[in-house]
């Protein structure tokens, strides 16, 4: 009896071990980050959609007249019918479709825990250029060219904004892009600060372009 209990107390117990993480891998993301990139894809999936549709319609019939177009200003058909909405020979949501549906799957990766290395979320972050300097340039020809603004094209400009700031906060704070401590100091305390006046910068910029209609 006594034999069996000393090998009973002498087998070890099996512990576990934190796992080790591969060269160049990043710690986990925050949550917040997954989730705004999940929300930000899926708006600009919508976004894309909504308008890949309408153009679709107005192809077949040139007098049809989208929803979101409500008045001189807010013309969603003005822009859709205008060069600029094909810059690269094809309708610019298709591009959207999979650009936004990509962020979407990032995200949702976040989310169940997956760990990405620093060279992919430096090709995040050069999407993410990519697309806020292509939004600029639509945001720039919409109210100095078409004169025209498309409410879903707006919701997707800011989800563009949002994911692109919020990504290089995240590799800012995390060493993926090398900074100095007082900006990864910044981007920590705060990073929501970059994002809120670029978006209200483009508010004044739509408010200015304007004034005369929306005061009158």
């Amino acid at each position: 009896m006594g034999r069996m209990a000393t090998n009973t107390v002498g087998v070890p117990r099996q512990q576990e071990r934190p796992r080790s993480r591969h060269e160049g891998e990043q710690e986990a993301a925050p949550r917040g980050l997954a989730w705004l990139l999940a929300l930000t894809g899926a708006a600009g999936v919508l976004a894309s959609w909504v308008i890949t549709l309408d153009k679709f319609l107005l192809l077949e019939d040139p007098d049809f007249k989208p929803a979101c177009s409500l008045n001189p200003v807010v013309s969603c058909g003005s822009v859709m019918q205008s060069e600029q909405a094909a810059a690269f020979g094809f309708p610019n949501p298709l591009l959207g479709l999979v650009a936004y549906a990509v962020v979407v799957c990032v995200g949702a990766g976040l989310l169940a825990g997956a760990r990405y290395r620093g060279w992919f979320w430096l090709g995040l972050n050069a999407g993410t250029v990519f697309g806020v300097g292509f939004c600029s340039w639509l945001m720039v020809q919409s109210l100095y060219g078409i004169n025209a603004l498309c409410l879903w094209c707006c919701l997707a400009w800011v989800a563009t904004l949002l994911m692109f700031w919020a990504v290089t906060a995240h590799n800012v704070r995390t060493g993926v892009l090398p900074a100095p401590g007082p900006v990864r100091g910044f981007f920590t305390e705060f990073g929501w600060a970059p994002p809120a006046l670029h978006i209200g910068v483009i508010g004044m910029l739509v408010l200015t372009r304007w004034w005369d209609f929306w005061t009158g």
